[in-house]
């Protein structure tokens, strides 16, 4: 989801280590993370790796003691006392370990919060009026929060809903781009990566499973697809999964043919 220098990443790791499956600890984690973007000065005295840990954490307990979560909270010292590469990496830090919490407290519905999460993104991708008010800066987070629960309220599960609000605060690239860095990390959590399956026709279950083996077999755990029937598909199949592209298409290997006749 995000890219860590080395000793930052060693501290992502053990931060995630120590977080149980919480809600209300992710909620908190997302707004001490845009509290940290919002406040240079803040930020750089909880990175400032010559301070020692006792001031920061002093200051942690200081800020938000009584108004997070006591694990938040906890958690939050031990943040502040570790070693971060660039002053940003704490607070991207923080809103990676509170999807993992969301993400945890589903308990073994973590597949239907990738499922879910896709869904979302496929919707904001194919609604051009959506993707504009969920992006608009002149409408309030309120507001577009608000705009999500209308859209998402008793059809997926709770921790589905904070993560697309989540994806609205503007510390990714788009709307879209936070979802699929979230569906990463949801599919993550139960040791799976995800792939986007690009067909011309729905598949049948048995061909389902027999993707899923070979890819499985390909990347060393299991893959969670997400298939999407496209009418641009002629015959075949196109896998993305990570930096990978895998084009089995019949459309693909026109193209292939006509650049040799071209060269």
């Amino acid at each position: 989801m995000l890219s860590f220098r080395a000793a930052s990443s060693e501290a992502v790791a053990a931060l995630v280590d120590g977080v149980e499956g919480s809600a209300t600890v992710a909620q908190d984690l997302f707004a001490v993370a845009a509290n940290l973007r919002s406040e240079g000065a803040l930020r750089r005295f909880a990175t400032d790796f010559a301070l020692p840990s006792e001031a920061k954490t002093g200051l942690v307990s200081e800020l938000y003691d009584g108004k997070v979560d006591p694990a938040t909270l906890d958690l939050l010292k031990d943040a502040v006392g570790r070693r971060w590469t660039r002053t940003r990496d704490l607070a991207d830090a923080l809103e990676y370990v509170g999807v993992v919490a969301a993400v945890r407290s589903t308990g073994r519905d973590a597949d239907q919060v990738v499922d879910e999460l896709f869904s979302v993104r496929s919707i904001v991708n194919d609604s051009p009026d959506l993707r504009n008010a969920l992006s608009d800066r002149a409408r309030s987070a309120d507001d577009k929060a608000a705009l999500v629960d209308t859209l998402l309220d008793g059809k997926v599960l709770p921790a589905t809903v904070i993560l697309v609000k989540q994806a609205l605060t503007g510390s990714h690239r788009s709307v879209a781009v936070a979802l699929e860095d979230y569906e990463k990390v949801a599919a993550d959590v139960h040791g799976r990566d995800v792939a986007t399956v690009r067909v011309a026709r729905p598949l049948g279950e048995s061909e389902v499973q027999r993707l899923e083996a070979a890819l499985t077999e390909q990347y060393g755990r299991p893959v969670h697809l997400n298939i999407v029937v496209d009418p641009d598909v002629i015959g075949g199949i196109k896998v993305e999964i990570g930096g990978d592209v895998i084009d089995g298409t019949i459309s693909s290997r026109l193209d292939d043919a006509r650049r040799k006749l071209a060269g």
